[in-house]
């Protein structure tokens, strides 16, 4: 008996499958087209016994990456077992559940709809989630599906924290607030740190940097998220791959007084042309940055500067909120793989306690602690478990609903 866990995201299709009884990780996998060229997605397959199986095909959509997930999973189990796994609940990450799914939710057609109806404020990932539903929907009929919300990790951010200065009848009126993202991965960050400083979570203050397609940085103070830089929707915060993350508003008042840009054409340019891509030119993938800036393209390495200032600035705004930091970690594609973006960060912050360690930095293999020894605050490289996050709610929402049945 398993459970399955899917997370569909902007650049990637993530998969895990569980153990039901112990959420016991028995195969992960991903699907990346983070180089933009969904004709060479790249799938990777790693089952806890048998070899890990690579592969190149085109995923024109994520109905289509989720079916091929799917299907990876059950092939992979039957060659490993000669069984098929029964797989009891399927997890979905979904990011904006807005101000109606506060929770971990069964999945059922007044869920689907919610979702959709969100879909304007995460357009590059509520969408694909609902595609991800339905490719399960039609893989594993009958099989429960669970929806988790990156949104559930705020709910509880005190009113300081999610009010916008803006008319309040906008917020009580219209529910325009901060909601937060990436919620999964920090929860999972945050409870892994204390883990790996053998701490009470209660007693730490922690700063989580969710580094990856969509980028993310929160304030934790004993486990309760107090500040992130996310807000109404994914668009805002950091910059990202391609989304531009908080500029004025007045350039978009202005761009529609001058240029006429409408709605959908401002959407369009900030979440997919924005960003690191806007910035470089060369790629919405940092690595590729990386290696352009290294040989010299200049708005490359503008925009690794840019982003290494932004993620920076965020740690020291984020630290103040919490009157110091006892931990920093680092997390997602960038943030576990680009050291160079890692130095970036934390260059000057050694007035706060974060003195980051060179060599140990250079050579860090998640979960790792790159901080010098004398360093007062401890900084981290942790590998994010979103995957066995959401299969731990899938197995808690769907046993409950087992028991009311």
């Amino acid at each position: 008996m398993s459970i399955l866990a899917i997370n569909a995201g902007s650049s990637s299709l993530k998969f895990g499958l569980f153990s039901a009884d112990t959420c016991e990780r028995l195969l992960a996998g991903e699907i990346d087209w983070a180089s933009g060229d969904r004709q060479k997605a790249q799938l990777v397959v790693r089952p806890r016994n048998g070899a890990v199986v690579r592969s190149q095909f085109p995923v024109p959509d994520i109905s289509t990456a989720a079916s091929c997930a799917i299907h990876a999973v059950l092939g992979s189990a039957l060659s490993a077992t000669n069984a098929a796994p029964i797989i009891q609940a399927v997890g979905h990450r979904v990011v904006h559940g807005g101000t109606e799914l506060r929770s971990s939710v069964l999945i059922d057609d007044k869920v689907k709809a919610t979702i959709a109806r969100l879909a304007d404020l995460a357009p590059l990932h509520n969408p694909p989630a609902l595609e991800a539903i339905e490719a399960a929907r039609t893989a594993l009929p009958g099989t429960p599906e669970v929806a988790v919300f990156d949104t559930t990790f705020y709910a509880e951010l005190p009113p300081k924290a999610y009010l916008f200065p803006v008319p309040y009848d906008w917020y009580q009126n219209l529910g325009i607030r901060r909601f937060g993202f990436h919620g999964i991965s920090h929860a999972y960050c945050a409870g892994r740190a204390a883990e790996l400083m053998g701490r009470d979570l209660a007693q730490l203050r922690i700063i989580t940097c969710h580094l990856g397609g969509g980028c993310s940085a929160t304030a934790i103070q004993g486990g309760v998220p107090v500040a992130t830089t996310s807000g109404f929707t994914p668009l805002a915060g950091l910059m990202m791959g391609t989304r531009c993350g908080s500029i004025d508003p007045g350039i978009l008042l202005q761009l529609q007084r001058q240029q006429g840009m409408t709605h959908k054409e401002l959407s369009r340019a900030l979440n997919h042309f924005s960003g690191l891509l806007g910035i470089s030119g060369v790629s919405a993938d940092l690595a590729q940055i990386e290696v352009a800036a290294a040989q010299g393209n200049k708005r490359a390495r503008l925009a690794f500067d840019m982003f290494a200032d932004q993620v920076r600035s965020s740690i020291g705004a984020l630290a103040t909120t919490l009157g110091g930091v006892d931990v920093l970690a680092f997390t997602d594609r960038i943030g576990e793989h680009s050291a160079a973006l890692r130095a970036a960060a934390c260059q000057g912050l050694q007035f706060m306690g974060i003195r980051l360690d060179p060599e140990r930095n250079a050579r860090a293999r998640p979960d790792a602690d790159i901080a010098t020894a004398d360093s007062p605050a401890r900084i981290l490289v942790i590998h994010t478990e979103e995957e066995l996050m959401v299969a731990r709610e899938a197995r808690r929402v769907a046993g409950r609903e087992r028991e009311r049945i």
